[in-house]
């Protein structure tokens, strides 16, 4: 038979989800995938079961319906402090991951070459491969992720068309800081650059950290295309909705991709989401104090039996490096110490080579993930000392 198209050969299945089947073959506790496995608010599943029941049922507009849509330029405007001006900035989509698709197609074409950091989301690199797009890479090291702007210059060429960034950044849990958005906003500026910003874990920075939206600084709301999504926020995984902010022109493009892959955002769950949207500042405030507990048991656990670990100034997840441990059998690199977590204590991570483009630089690492039910998270924990402790 003919081959397969060629773009598929170099496609396999990601570390993160191959380990939650690893994980439930043996009844374990998932601390690998980001599933975020507590319920949704109340508000919003009535919603949707309203919207159901009324027959919301039929193609939504490409771009969003127009309640949700208003409802996330209130957010944006008043959160993000990004200058949206009207819905025509806002473009509801299949996740921010089919935001990040259409934002590809709509600004590169192959051969143009786009700068990440590492560690990375496999998906934006993932992606971008597929398109043929060319990556600069450039490696941050822990615990405090700095950012080098001369080695990032040096990266910038003629062919150079963008910047991604994750903040808060999964999976480090770095949290880039005005000062250095400013740095990168000069860079931009000289080097006429775009930059696409995933800030899907937005509402969760700890300390004295906080989000800031490189789209908010002066003059980098028509180079940055915002991505962001509901699923984190309000436990909606596999609802599959997110949304992308930007200047008129781009979002219009990107409009007309996401009509043509994906027709439209689910058209009742986007009811649902515009119906039972939570405005006051009480669930925000209590979705932060419930993983500010999170991150301390986890960070805490992994600490008492030896890793090395960086605490995370936002998202959901611990980076931890278990060098420490290495001449302990079943320790030798992150593939071998994620396998014995999952065989002898029963909880899964994911292994660090999976957010390098060289493996051996995550070799020591494991991701851990604590957007997980309080009773799980406790039992994982208390698996872990029980192992290793």
């Amino acid at each position: 038979m003919k081959p397969l198209s060629s773009i598929t050969e170099a496609l396999i299945q990601s570390d993160i989800r191959s380990i939650t089947a690893r994980v439930k073959a043996v009844d374990g506790i998932n601390l690998g995938q980001g599933i975020c496995d507590m319920p949704a608010p109340d508000s919003i599943k009535e919603g949707a079961k309203k919207a159901i029941d009324n027959d919301k049922s039929i193609y939504a507009p490409f771009g969003g319906i127009d309640s949700l849509k208003q409802r996330i330029i209130d957010k944006v405007q008043s959160f993000n402090n990004i200058p949206v001006r009207s819905p025509d900035n806002i473009l509801v989509t299949s996740g921010s991951t089919g935001a990040f698709v259409t934002a590809t197609f709509g600004l590169f074409d192959p051969g143009d070459e786009v700068i990440l950091f590492e560690p990375l989301y496999g998906y934006h690199s993932k992606i971008l491969e597929l398109r043929n797009i060319k990556q600069e890479t450039m490696l941050l090291n822990p615990p405090e992720w700095d950012i080098n702007f001369d080695k990032l210059e040096s990266l910038i060429t003629a062919k150079t068309k963008a910047i991604v960034i994750t903040t808060p950044n999964n999976p480090s849990g770095k949290v880039w800081s005005r000062q250095e958005l400013q740095q990168l906003g000069k860079l931009m500026t000289k080097h006429d650059l775009y930059a696409i910003t995933d800030e899907v874990y937005e509402y969760m920075t700890y300390d004295d950290h906080s989000h800031i939206s490189l789209a908010s600084l002066d003059n980098m709301f028509e180079r940055t295309i915002t991505l962001s999504s509901f699923s984190k926020t309000f436990n909606m995984t596999g609802w599959r909705l997110g949304y992308a902010a930007g200047p008129e022109h781009i979002i219009e493009q990107m409009g007309l991709l996401s009509d043509l892959f994906y027709i439209c955002a689910p058209t009742p769950l986007q009811h649902g989401l515009a119906d039972g949207y939570p405005t006051g500042d009480d669930y925000y405030e209590e979705l932060l104090q419930d993983y500010s507990r999170k991150r301390n048991l986890i960070c805490k656990t992994l600490e008492k039996v030896g890793f090395d670990v960086p605490w995370p100034e936002g998202a959901y997840y611990v980076f931890a490096s278990f060098e420490p441990l290495r001449d302990r059998p079943g320790f030798s690199d992150d593939q071998e110490a994620c396998s014995t977590l999952i065989e002898e204590a029963g909880v899964g991570s994911v292994t660090g080579g999976s957010f390098f483009t060289n493996p051996d630089d995550g070799k020591y690492l494991l991701r851990f993930c604590f957007a997980k039910k309080e009773h799980e998270l406790e039992e994982a924990c208390r698996r872990i000392v029980d192992y290793l402790g």
